[in-house]
């Protein structure tokens, strides 16, 4: 049975996730959810839209899609899409119509939204590359083997703060791989994440322009991670009465879009959650190139081809002569090769080093020597990669390389 009121249901697809919400008629929320879609948009929209029919019946609604992975969906769906910044600002024109600045961090974008007095707004936006936001936060989570959650409880009994970079992984792993190795708090190293992200938010976007008056916090990052939130609020020394938080602040687009609705345009939601399922083929709006290989046959024969240069192996437990050690400690991993006088391979290691490329590499070490015959020496020695310096001091190697170096003699000899 159909409900025949009228309901607007408002569709946030993000980079990383998707969100819903359901109104009435007096824009009270009846109905939402919030969930990763994986790359996987349609499914994981319809099963958000399952779960409100579930709840609510099967609801005549009004549609309207934003975010930055709505476009395409919406145009084969036949549901009106606004942007983003459209519909933060209606929600917040009826949340919190004193806001002076929002600050919205998304899965791999942020943005700053100043209101000015005459109504206008400026919007300041980083949608090119993923630093300082939730996708950030999650990776630098995972070197300090934990989740974005686990990473906010870290922050909360943190004592002092690190300088790290924030406007790219690259270069915050470069700051935060040594700080390990030196036995960095991961209490201090999870709020140094946070306020790395603030600073990137703060100087990549506002680029000098002022945060001030009272400030709205929006956006997934910002409304399930209060210590990152606490961190924004301390560094532009925010009073209580300036700090918006709203309840439902991560699902502020998607209230939005629900509050522009257009009562013309209306759906079932069952004919909805149908022709998500059915599949919808969309345009990429992307040029691919060609194949890598164009059959079968074509990868076999580079498979053969690249199958004539491989390393030479011999067994560690019946070689006899001198033996050459090569270890790696990169951000993450670590790796080991003890290799024989004619350059054959005779041990190789490669493993997470779990934030302690030391004990990895100790590890990789004592199970050499218990494979190792008494009367093979080790005669040479070396590291390289992000541990060259505290692997080669700790376990007394000969030398360290830089790994572009190292790189070129392994590259030389094939």
């Amino acid at each position: 049975m159909i409900n025949n009121m009228k309901y607007s249901l408002g569709i946030d697809i993000g980079s990383t996730t998707v969100k819903i919400t359901i109104l009435d008629e007096e824009n009270k929320l009846l109905f939402y959810e919030y969930a990763r879609h994986y790359a996987d948009i349609q499914n994981a929209l319809a099963t958000l839209l399952e779960h409100a029919k579930e709840k609510l019946g099967n609801l005549n609604l009004s549609p309207v899609i934003t975010g930055s992975g709505g476009l395409s969906l919406s145009k084969y769906l036949a549901v009106p899409f606004i942007q983003e910044v459209i519909a933060v600002s209606t929600s917040l024109s009826d949340y919190a119509p004193h806001t002076d600045v929002a600050i919205e961090l998304g899965g791999e974008d942020a943005k700053i939204i100043y209101f000015n007095d005459n109504g206008g707004i400026e919007q300041r936006m980083n949608g090119i590359c993923a630093g300082g936001t939730g996708s950030f936060i999650d990776q630098m989570a995972s070197i300090l083997k934990t989740d974005a959650p686990g990473l906010n409880e870290y922050a909360k009994d943190y004592k002092s703060i690190y300088q790290i970079a924030a406007r790219c992984g690259v270069f915050a792993k470069s700051d935060i791989q040594p700080l390990i190795n030196e036995g960095a708090r991961k209490e201090d190293l999870a709020a140094s994440v946070f306020q790395a992200v603030v600073n990137q938010t703060i100087s990549g976007l506002a680029c000098g322009k002022p945060i001030r008056g009272n400030i709205a916090f929006l956006g997934g990052p910002l409304h399930f991670l209060s210590e990152l939130r606490k961190a924004f609020i301390r560094t532009l020394n925010l009073k209580d009465s300036e700090v918006i938080a709203p309840e439902h602040s991560h699902l502020f687009a998607a209230m939005g879009a629900a509050m522009k609705h257009d009562s013309q345009v209306v759906f079932e939601i069952d004919k909805l959650i149908d022709r998500l399922r059915e599949g919808i083929t969309m345009e990429m709006e992307v040029s691919r190139m060609e194949p890598l290989f164009k059959d079968k046959e074509s990868y076999d024969e580079f498979k053969t081809r690249h199958s004539l240069h491989s390393v030479k192996k011999r067994d560690i437990r019946t070689y006899k002569g001198k033996a050459f050690l090569g270890i790696d400690a990169g951000s993450t991993t670590t790796k080991t090769a003890l290799v024989a006088e004619d350059g054959s391979l005779l041990y190789s290691f490669y493993s997470s080093n779990n934030g302690s490329p030391l004990k990895t590499t100790i590890r990789s070490i004592k199970e050499i020597y218990s494979m190792l015959p008494e009367d093979v020496q080790i005669v040479r020695s070396a590291s390289t990669g992000y541990g060259e310096a505290l692997i080669k001091e700790a376990l007394m190697l000969d030398e360290g390389e830089v790994e572009t170096v190292a790189h070129y003699y392994a590259a030389s000899a094939f």
